[in-house]
């Protein structure tokens, strides 16, 4: 098992080298499609069956929708994937499983080598100060708020951002 584990990280470390060089014209299905097919043949039963749940969600979502999702609404199923088995690792350890805390902190790393980088603090910051100086002075700070961060995400992918530091760092802003 421990030998598997190694395997898994080092094919795990080799496909986040090459997400990020991945054209944005690429097919984020077609990734996790071909991951899926390498994990079998390679015998991961941990990515195979991480990989095969998510494309399942995918898959659930297209039959719902009545057509092929977009890769953005892909990587939205994936942020949640990784984030709900975040939140189930960490219940885990409260509740004094490590055994499935370490379970559910591995998928959510297999996960996560397929998710864009989220954007950065600096980048947040550049977007935000342009979005601000366009939006009119008023004297209620919230109704200033409400308008950044709708002029925000119209430039701006909601996927690529943590939601949490764009408000922290709105706020930060406005208050300079």
């Amino acid at each position: 098992m421990n030998f598997l584990f190694r395997c898994s990280r080092s094919t795990l470390a080799a496909s986040r080298f090459h997400s990020s060089a991945i054209s944005a014209n690429e097919d984020i299905r077609e990734r996790l499609t071909a991951a899926v097919k390498q994990a079998m043949k390679n015998k991961d039963q941990v990515s195979s069956m991480t990989l095969r749940s998510v494309l399942s969600e995918v898959y659930n979502l297209d039959k719902s929708s009545g057509s092929k999702v977009s890769s953005p609404a892909v990587v939205g199923i994936l942020r949640k994937a990784v984030h709900r088995r975040t939140e189930s690792a960490a219940q885990f350890i409260k509740g004094e499983r490590p055994d499935l805390a370490e379970k559910e902190s591995r998928e959510a790393e297999v996960i996560s080598a397929f998710l864009p980088p989220l954007l950065l603090e600096a980048e947040i910051d550049r977007v935000l100060r342009e979005v601000i100086a366009e939006c009119p002075q008023d004297s209620n700070p919230k109704k200033v708020l409400a308008l950044a961060f709708k002029l925000f995400y119209s430039k701006v992918n909601k996927l690529n951002v943590d939601p949490d530091l764009v408000k922290r760092r709105a706020v930060v802003l406005l208050n300079t």
